[in-house]
């Protein structure tokens, strides 16, 4: 069965992103926002990740796994905002087929590489709050270790399969993709072969991604506020609920847009409904999540202000 026809089949030519600002009237101000956005995000994850590495305090199975989730949001959000950018300012919206090839890679290996990252680590706050005792027994820097290579083997194994197929099909007619950056479903809109069978895949990576990770996750919690409630030191409840919130605050954030996307029917959602949640999902979120772990965890708040402490003696010093 084919689509838009059978003729002018290619493989080769450059596809044409539509953008995010293409109906608007003032495109500049919503760029300087998304760049804004991106010196926030890299800001935030990167002082992040070298706090993490560089405070004995915070050498820990959680924070191990929470610096892997700050690298894999840096390349998230490096993965679209540049090239956003660098068309609007070059007025050039085209991509090769294999740049095309890439971005898709890029995004769904990290997409599913945190869809494991988060529900690892949902499984470390269950362990570390329902199973104290067992927790340093299990939680080695071997099995840490472990769990983060799994997150990136994961995502590169699923999305090296996704792009191989998708990128398969052949396109007819128009060249222009809805979208800022080469999606998969935006991508398939353009196929002239019927793609039926692969959107029924992509429902279903959804569910074994996205909905049995964000099953597990509640599941994990659940069981975590039910320990929680029967702890008799209110400084221990608080501590612990600060920790679980902020976890969830970013699983919500991550979870909620990607099964709206990629578990409902691709032509329910409007192409400006689905990129709103696109720019939520890759370029909102990379910029919130070290906000919410910092502003309500005191032990990366200590690392900050003990790290900016000893930079001002040594300026001092200097002098």
């Amino acid at each position: 069965m084919l689509r838009h026809g059978q003729g002018n089949k290619s493989t080769s030519t450059n596809f044409i992103l539509l953008g995010l600002f293409a109906d608007s009237q003032h495109p500049e101000i919503f760029v300087a926002i998304v760049l804004l956005i991106l010196v926030v995000a890299f800001t935030g994850n990167s002082i992040l990740a070298l706090l993490i590495c560089g405070d004995a305090h915070l050498h820990t199975p959680m924070y191990f796994l929470l610096s892997q989730l700050s690298l894999m949001d840096l390349t998230l959000i490096s993965t679209t905002v540049p090239k956003v950018a660098a068309d609007f300012f070059s007025g050039h919206r085209s991509i090769s087929r294999v740049g095309c090839g890439v971005q898709i890679f890029l995004y769904l290996m990290l997409g599913v590489a945190e869809c494991v990252l988060l529900t690892l680590m949902a499984f470390d706050r269950y362990l570390a709050i329902c199973s104290p005792l067992r927790y340093p027994v299990f939680m080695t820097p071997r099995v840490c270790l472990q769990m983060a290579a799994s997150s990136w083997a994961a995502g590169v194994l699923v999305s090296l399969m996704h792009t191989m197929y998708a990128m398969h099909f052949s396109t007819c007619g128009s060249r222009k993709i809805h979208h800022f950056y080469c999606e998969v479903m935006a991508l398939l809109k353009l196929s002239c072969e019927d793609t039926s069978t692969y959107e029924k895949v992509i429902l279903v990576s959804g569910i074994v991604f996205l909905l049995i990770p964000f099953g597990i996750i509640l599941t994990s919690y659940i069981l975590i506020f039910l320990t929680v409630l029967h702890m008799n030191s209110p400084e221990g409840k608080k501590k612990a609920l600060a920790t679980c919130s902020s976890h969830l605050g970013v699983v919500s954030l991550y979870f909620g847009p990607a099964m709206i996307i990629y578990m409902t029917p691709g032509s329910s959602l409007p192409p400006e409904v689905d990129q709103r949640l696109f720019v939520f999902d890759s370029i909102i979120t990379p910029m919130l999540n070290p906000l919410i772990y910092s502003l309500r965890n005191k032990e990366v708040a200590g690392a900050l202000r003990k790290a900016l402490g000893r930079k001002v003696i040594v300026r001092q010093n200097r002098r």
